[in-house]
């Protein structure tokens, strides 16, 4: 599987269909060609998540395989009638978090710059992936996390083991930066320069 680029993020991915149900349920009766099947179906989606919230390849394929490896332990307990795609993002986003908890990253320019020259997303995806990198790492992080997956500020703050108003905190000051960014980009003043 090639993870050298992410990939959009989907409208919607908490479906289950009855053939992802019928392939978990093999899966857990030990169908190794059943679980290959399930990570082809849900690897790069959970590797881009992963690579968006650490800015490091390598990392994200190491929380990639990590979430796929507990779901493997996890398996034989799994509702098979539950989507799976939720769960694994939840794992990931986890995993994610407490590397940013434990450790302080550094943005890459080149893997941001290769994600904002995507051709196949939008102007206006690629103009959020651009803004982005000007955001420190842990709020690049809370940032997405709350507002492209949805997570509350309680979430945030409960995982990061700090406070519902941190997290409330950290998010508005970077969208403020962003908006303040993004204004200044769109100034006349910036396009004649």
């Amino acid at each position: 599987m090639n993870f050298d680029t992410p990939i959009p993020m989907p409208l919607s991915y908490a479906h289950t269909t009855d053939d992802e149900s019928l392939w978990i349920r093999k899966a857990q009766r030990g169908d190794q060609e059943a679980f290959a099947l399930l990570y082809r179906r849900h690897a790069q989606v959970i590797h881009s998540l992963a690579w968006r919230l650490t800015s490091d390849r390598q990392l994200a394929e190491d929380i990639a395989q990590e979430t796929f490896m507990r779901l493997l332990r996890r398996f034989g307990g799994a509702d098979p009638t539950r989507p799976l795609r939720p769960w694994l993002r939840q794992v990931a986003s986890n995993l994610a978090i407490d590397h940013l908890r434990r450790s302080t990253l550094i943005l890459s320019d080149d893997i941001l710059a290769s994600a904002h020259s995507l051709e196949s997303e939008p102007d206006a995806y690629s103009e959020a992936l651009g803004l982005l990198r000007h955001l420190s790492p842990m709020a690049r992080a809370l940032v997405w996390l709350n507002q492209v997956e949805g997570r509350t500020h309680l979430e945030l703050g409960k995982q990061f083991k700090r406070s519902e108003s941190w997290s409330k905190s950290i998010v508005s000051r970077a969208l403020l930066h962003l908006r303040e960014l993004a204004s200044a980009r769109r100034s006349p003043s910036h396009e004649n320069q």
